[in-house]
């Protein structure tokens, strides 16, 4: 399980990382404008932002941020921006600069390595030739989708890398056995993010549907199919949404999503469904264990997990419905199926009416956003996803000076000895628990900057001119590196990030936190940045992720790793009375349409924890780190005052009012006045620091704050 501090684009490894939402919707039509940039002053802080006519008691979030989003309107490609995108952007023009000295030099003294960049990158960015090329590139995976005749000959191309599939599978550490490693498979098949968009009959939900349906038949028309055709493929779709999925609240509870069975027992789960076909393709027929992450509970877990009706209704027939919905679905619609995924994952490689079509979807129907990004910009991202650890190297070279790394290390340190002493205090735990969660800390493996054994990517041919083999050559490398694991010991040398990525993560199974070199840069941290400053913003991401560990389902897991209950009864029942109470504050934040759209407080309960305890940690370690030493007042704001104002500014940002409601809708980060807002609401020290009295909004009876880690 990897929980990161906001989540980015996913991979199949990579499952925690979402979209950070940013502050208040932006409505109005984009125009076009600079992208936005932010200044820190001389400490860390740039006081012009504040807004002394806002009290901090009221909304903190606006107080420190609303004249940086006031001066900064969103560019016409960007559903959101912040302090994120912000490094984002210059993670971007970091790498471009190493990609365009490699596309300067004499292509003969270009090293193997820099000539397979060069190409990725040049393919991608050389649409005059991807329009010329047509379909043509195309052709031959379309072609063995339709010849597929029978629905074993189908399943194996399910099952070869680059092609799509409802039912997908991964090598990834055993949650319950972190010793070894095993195949994790489930099922998937929607073109729209989420079942709930099946479901919506709002005027937006309508709106989306419709949208949908107008891009799956442009892509069914592209390939020759009529309407009819078309809406046969939304109704496996649909279908799967109503009988196949789960909900996404349920999906996070971990107690539900492992459940382990030998080859026979994956096959038992359907008689007629070629299983053995799709394993020999995907190359999982060697494995002796298969973990299925979204079987319907048995009445007995579902009595011993207390689950009440409610829950059980979100609950979707997983995997085994799914294998069944297939061998009811006729063949030709399996094809069609297969066929408009193909073109849409590749839709950016393809003629531009296919890209366009994409965007109009994904980026403007979905997320609001009126242009799409620019071309140079995605070849970035497209050649990373292919080659990003030898970009990253050359990345962490220039961009990640020794003395960052050391100064992380130093603060790291001091937030695990925050939090040990945070643990000898709280009094709603037994020493039996506290013994094992202080083991869990000590086991902590923190990671900082970028690996040393980067990745070097040998075996893997990149054709100049020819986007989409290199996707799938880049698809068939990536796969069989992944089950190459099958069999060996745990690697607990690599990386689910790259150290260019502006993110941070947990990752359960190896009880790590990861923090990549493209992070560590203000307004999370800087090297002469003020020491309130540091803790408050990326002391407060490190611990986040330390919170992970300890949040409603990374608390599951012990210091090995592995997915086990090391709590008494009591223990967990009062943490997770806690936790409800959080749940229940986060549900009275509503945002969208006249206070009907909240933030769902239970999906988003692990990164509320994870904020909540992170924050707590990061201002008791800089209260050790000060201890008998005189803070300053700097610019008349004091040392508590600074710290939480970092922490405002690392959710300083803006979004579009669609991008915010698929945020409340799919994402498990709360909107980011939120993560601000509701974070410091809680913390006795940020009353002190602001004089926040009962009148004040955001004030909470004493009795009402919430204190967990």
């Amino acid at each position: 399980m990897f929980r990161s501090i906001i989540t980015t684009g996913a991979s199949a490894l990579a499952l925690a990382i979402a979209a950070p939402a940013l502050a208040e919707a932006e409505t109005d039509d984009a125009v076009e404008v600079p992208t936005p940039t932010m200044s820190f002053g001389e400490w860390g802080f740039d006081t012009r932002y504040l807004s002394p006519d806002i009290d901090p008691g009221d909304d903190f979030f606006a107080y420190a941020n609303q004249k940086w989003i006031d001066e900064n309107p969103l560019p016409a490609d960007q559903a959101r921006f912040g302090a994120f995108d912000l490094l984002r952007e210059k993670s971007t023009a970091d790498v471009k600069a190493v990609v365009d000295e490699l596309l300067a030099k004499p292509a003969a003294e270009l090293t193997y390595d820099e000539r397979r960049i060069v190409d990725a990158y040049a393919s991608y960015l050389d649409t005059d030739a991807i329009e010329a090329a047509g379909l043509a590139p195309a052709q031959p995976y379309l072609d063995e989708i339709r010849d597929a005749d029978t629905l074993a000959e189908l399943v194996t191309l399910w099952g070869t890398p680059g092609y799509p599939s409802p039912l997908g599978g991964f090598v990834t550490v055993d949650a319950k056995e972190p010793t070894r490693y095993s195949v994790y498979v489930g099922s998937g098949g929607l073109g729209m993010p989420d079942r709930e968009y099946y479901f919506d009959e709002s005027e937006k939900g309508l709106s989306i549907r419709s949208a949908y349906q107008d891009y799956l038949g442009f892509l069914l028309s592209e390939a020759g199919y009529d309407a009819e055709m078309a809406r046969k493929v939304y109704d496996f779709e649909d279908a799967i949404a109503r009988k196949v999925a789960w909900d996404r609240t349920v999906r996070r509870n971990r107690d539900l999503t492992y459940t382990a069975l030998t080859p026979e027992e994956l096959g038992g789960l359907s008689e007629s469904f070629p299983m053995a076909a799709m394993l020999a393709a995907t190359g999982f027929d060697a494995s002796d264990r298969f973990i299925v992450n979204d079987i319907p509970p048995s009445a007995a877990l579902a009595a011993e997990l207390d689950l009440d009706e409610e829950t059980l209704e979100k609950i979707g027939g997983g995997t085994p419905a799914m294998l069944e919905l297939v061998l009811d679905t006729p063949m030709e619609v399996l094809r069609a199926w297969t066929i408009k995924n193909f073109l849409s994952n590749n839709a950016a490689i393809l003629p531009s009416r296919f890209d366009k079509a994409n965007f109009a979807f994904y980026g403007t129907a979905l997320r609001g956003i009126p242009e799409q990004r620019d071309r140079w910009k995605r070849a970035i991202a497209a050649t990373e996803g292919m080659l990003g650890e030898l970009l990253g190297a050359s990345y962490a070279e220039r961009y990640f000076p020794p003395e960052s790394k050391a100064a992380m290390e130093e603060l790291v340190a001091n937030l695990r000895v925050a939090l040990a002493e945070s643990l000898e205090e709280i009094d709603w735990m037994t020493e039996a628990t506290k013994a094992e969660a202080m083991a869990k800390l000590d086991s902590f493996d923190p990671k900082i900057g970028y690996r040393d054994n980067l990745e070097t990517y040998e075996g893997l041919e990149i054709v100049a001119g020819d986007p989409l083999a290199n996707v799938m050559a880049s698809a068939e490398w990536s796969t069989a590196d992944n089950l190459a694991k099958l069999g060996q010991p745990i690697d607990r040398t690599e990386w689910f990030m790259l150290p260019q990525t502006v993110n941070a993560y947990y990752n359960s199974t190896k009880n790590e936190i990861v923090f990549p070199a493209g992070i560590l840069q203000q307004p999370f941290f800087g090297k002469d940045a003020d020491i309130a400053v540091n803790y408050g913003a990326i002391g407060g991401v490190i611990g986040h992720e330390i919170g992970h560990g300890f949040d409603d389902q990374g608390s599951k897991s012990d210091a090995s790793g592995a997915l086990r209950n090391w709590w008494t009864d009591e223990d967990r029942a009062n943490f997770d009375k806690l936790g409800d109470k959080l749940v229940a504050q986060y549900d009275q934040f509503c945002p969208l349409d006249d206070g009907e759209t909240c933030v769902n407080g239970r999906l988003a309960l692990g990164e509320n924890i994870g904020d909540l305890g992170g924050l707590s940690m990061a201002y008791r370690a800089y209260k050790l780190a000060t201890e008998g030493k005189e803070v300053p007042v700097i610019d008349g704001l004091t040392g508590d005052q600074r710290f939480f104002l970092a922490w405002a500014q690392v959710w300083r940002g803006k979004y579009r009012e669609d991008a915010l409601r698929a945020q409340i809708r799919q994402g498990p980060h709360s909107p980011t006045k939120y993560r601000t807002n509701g974070i410091v609401r809680n913390m006795d020290a940020w009353y002190e620091a602001f004089n926040v009295t009962p009148e004040d909004d955001l004030y909470l009876p004493p009795e009402e704050r919430i204190r967990i880690w």
